[in-house]
């Protein structure tokens, strides 16, 4: 599995794919390799799954692509994988040669990353290069929304393997919130701190709404500082919203997601999103961007806004308490749209079956 920051998953959705399949993967008899992307990282083993640490150049555009370069030459040198499970668009050019070593590979598509305003630019062209290099050049394409499929038919006419992401449903305890002044269900909580999650649109619906709950604002933009500046100071001076910053104590936000009042889910541009997953897993009552991923994960379950101004409306609902017994509806039906849905187990069952299609096509070509 390459393509990632590997094992153990403390940075975001591709990481925790890795390590809830892996581990299963590893139960169920596979020797699974990840190929990891952290820097003084010692452990070679983790969860059964063997990994390996390969360097990285330590740059927006070239951090991903230069890491699973390093991560393909040793696979196809020294680990001979029976099957390789790449991440991401953005590693299309090693399709080529892993396809060259006879070594057959899926390709995951998490999202129109070319829309992503970290990407604008050359990395945007890149990435619609890299989208259509994906489909063309994959044995097999994941889409982990049926609506990325959908996608990827219309524009490129081919069929993806659909298996989206898991969650854990989860109620946890509360006893951390103390250590960021909060009391459960006392909170608003937006998490994922990209230009293309709207948090901008959640800091002035916010502002402009008479709740009086704070508003807690979870991660950073390493690479959009320009926006975080931009945030930042569209809440100045309103002492009801709260930055943490990055937060990797899972402990901690397992308790954010499952003690705020609603989790705000502003995120535009496709895909099952993981920290949409893990809100609902949680128990908290979705207010998302209207698109149809959204609409796609949340089964219809959630209170819908497509600006500011519908954001603004719906926590003025809150505030005077008339969305009450929605919010608590809410709560359940984000849990069995888990469980029915995006289980671990569920998901690695998909993937271990595109890994033994996989597998048999490489038997049949020897």
């Amino acid at each position: 599995m390459m393509g990632t920051r590997g094992v153990p998953a403390l940075y975001g959705g591709f990481e925790t794919a890795v390590e809830e399949i892996g581990r299963r993967l590893v139960a169920r008899g596979y020797d699974v390799t990840v190929y990891c992307s952290n820097p003084g990282q010692t452990i070679t083993e983790y969860e059964g799954m063997k990994l390996v640490n390969a360097p990285a150049l330590r740059h927006r555009m070239a951090e991903t692509l230069s890491h699973s370069a390093v991560s393909t030459v040793h696979a196809i040198v020294r680990d001979h994988p029976d099957v390789v499970l790449l991440l991401n668009a953005g590693n299309a050019p090693m399709l080529k040669p892993l396809a060259l070593a006879g070594i057959p590979t899926a390709i995951l598509l998490d999202g129109l990353e070319s829309k992503r305003e970290k990407w604008r630019g050359a990395g945007a062209k890149y990435y619609r290069w890299a989208e259509r290099a994906s489909v063309k050049w994959g044995r097999e394409v994941i889409a982990d929304a049926q609506a990325i499929a959908d996608h990827v038919e219309r524009e490129y006419g081919r069929t993806c393997v659909v298996i989206p992401y898991g969650a854990e449903v989860i109620n946890p305890a509360s006893d951390r919130l103390v250590e960021l002044a909060l009391t459960p269900q006392g909170f608003h909580l937006v998490a994922r701190f990209e230009p293309e999650n709207h948090v901008l649109d959640a800091v002035h619906a916010y502002r402009e709404s008479g709740e009086t709950r704070p508003l807690v604002v979870v991660g950073s933009a390493p690479y959009s500082q320009w926006y975080v500046d931009k945030v930042h100071e569209a809440a100045r001076s309103d002492p009801r919203i709260r930055f943490t910053g990055g937060i990797y104590d899972q402990e901690l936000l397992d308790q954010l997601y499952g003690h705020a009042r609603t989790y705000i889910h502003g995120h535009s541009v496709g895909g099952t999103n993981p920290s949409l997953l893990r809100a609902m897993g949680a128990g908290a009552p979705v207010l998302a961007y209207d698109v149809e991923f959204n609409r796609e994960v949340t089964a219809d379950q959630a209170l819908f806004w497509a600006d500011a101004g519908a954001l603004t409306g719906i926590l003025d609902g809150i505030a005077a308490g008339t969305h009450d017994e929605r919010l608590a509806e809410l709560r359940a039906l984000g849990q069995q749209r888990i469980r029915d849905a995006y289980q671990w187990d569920t998901v690695t069952d998909d993937y271990e079956a595109l890994i033994q299609k996989l597998a048999k096509s490489r038997r049949a070509r020897r």
